[in-house]
């Protein structure tokens, strides 16, 4: 099976695939969405360095298990 692996901007991206928006951010590249998923309103924090960069797989698992969204969808 394909490991987890994936860039704060594909990230980003599929977040916004399955109806999350930007909901707040901050003044650097902290950032909060907020999407509905099985009817539930979950929010994601984004904090990253560069959008470019790979996430961390401690930090990706912690943000799937925000989005309510399922792994599958992260991996290679």
């Amino acid at each position: 099976m394909p490991r987890l692996n994936c860039t704060f901007d594909r990230f980003i991206a599929i977040l916004e695939q399955h109806g999350f928006a930007l909901h707040r951010h901050g003044a650097t590249s902290h950032r909060r969405y907020r999407g509905v998923i099985d009817g539930e309103v979950r929010f994601v924090d984004v904090a990253y360095h560069r959008i470019t960069d790979a996430i961390r797989t401690g930090t990706l698992n912690s943000m799937i298990r925000q989005s309510g969204l399922p792994k599958r969808l992260f991996r290679d």
